[in-house]
């Protein structure tokens, strides 16, 4: 079955006639006639149905559709993949972000991959633990992610984890950094200065949610107490959450500057503790050919973060 056979079929059940297809294929109505009957002699049956005026495919094609458009949409794509093969440098780079970072990071990421043509990119999305899994896995090249400034290790927890040096298994270099801020919507700002309001939290689990309790929620102040009212580890449902008046959730600044500058959300209480983070990008720490290399340094330079992200 040739995919240029697809299209025509394709084509007769967009425009509902053979003159209309005709001119979408850029045929006159004889050629794409005859065409259609080739593709008839080949198969060895009947796609069309002569007796109706305009000519229509007949029932049992019809039901055919989804399927025709989904293989015409896998020969496609495999077309381009044939034609671009010889541009491309190797396999395509795998990289993960942390959710957090992957609206913020992951377009840049791609931008500075794919500028000079010779590169494709597939990008995954996790919590902290799925990307070092990943990493030693060797399922992604990379991984972008938070640590904690003064985090010396990977440790997914943002530990110590002083019983085995995880860094050793690891390369990674510094991007830049971001800061985890209290945020809310607008009617929040007045109960954020209370002694009780509510919060979205994060799972204990999750990075963010061991960065809230081991360094955030210390520094509240006494005698203030936190209702959480939601728990949620993805951080653009938490946005919609913050924005929805459900509580005052701690989100990175990259994340929510552009709800800030719209005025959707607003910093909440400024006494409340707010928190430095690291981004990194990180590889498993082994050979890596001289083409992964160059990418690996290109990335290190063009993704850095600026002081005022």
């Amino acid at each position: 079955m040739r995919l240029e056979w697809i299209d025509d079929i394709l084509a007769v059940l967009d425009c509902g006639s053979l003159a209309q297809a005709a001119e979408k294929r850029m045929l006159t109505q004889s050629a794409f006639t005859r065409r259609v009957r080739s593709i008839e002699d080949n198969i060895g049956t009947t796609l069309f149905d002569r007796r109706r005026k305009p000519v229509v495919l007949t029932e049992g094609v019809q039901t055919l559709e989804p399927e025709l458009r989904a293989l015409s949409a896998r020969l496609h794509k495999l077309r381009q993949t044939l034609k671009t093969a010889d541009t491309q440098a190797g396999k395509p780079l795998t990289f993960m972000c942390q959710h957090a970072l992957t609206s913020t990071m992951s377009p840049q990421v791609v931008r500075a991959a794919t500028m000079d043509g010779t590169h494709s990119v597939r990008v995954r999305s996790g919590n902290q633990d799925a990307c070092l899994m990943k990493l030693l896995s060797k399922d992604v090249d990379l991984a972008i992610m938070y640590a904690l400034p003064d985090q010396s290790t990977l440790d997914s927890k943002g530990g110590d984890n002083s019983g085995a040096d995880s860094s050793a298994a690891f390369d990674s270099v510094p991007l830049g950094h971001d800061l985890l801020i209290p945020v809310c919507a607008p009617s929040l700002q007045a109960a954020s200065h209370t002694d009780s309001f509510p919060i979205i939290a994060y799972p204990a689990d999750v990075f963010l949610g061991h960065v809230f309790a081991s360094s955030i929620a210390p520094r509240i102040a006494q005698g203030v107490v936190v209702l959480p009212i939601a728990e949620t580890a993805l951080t653009l449902a938490m946005v919609q959450l913050a924005i929805s008046e459900i509580g005052i959730a701690w989100l990175p600044m990259s994340l929510v500057a552009k709800s800030l500058a719209s005025g959707d959300l607003v910093r909440a209480n400024a006494a409340l503790p707010t928190q430095a983070l690291t981004i990194k990008m990180v590889r498993l720490h082994a050979r890596q050919t001289d083409e992964r290399q160059k990418i690996w340094n290109h990335l290190a330079q063009s993704l850095r973060v600026g002081p005022d992200l």
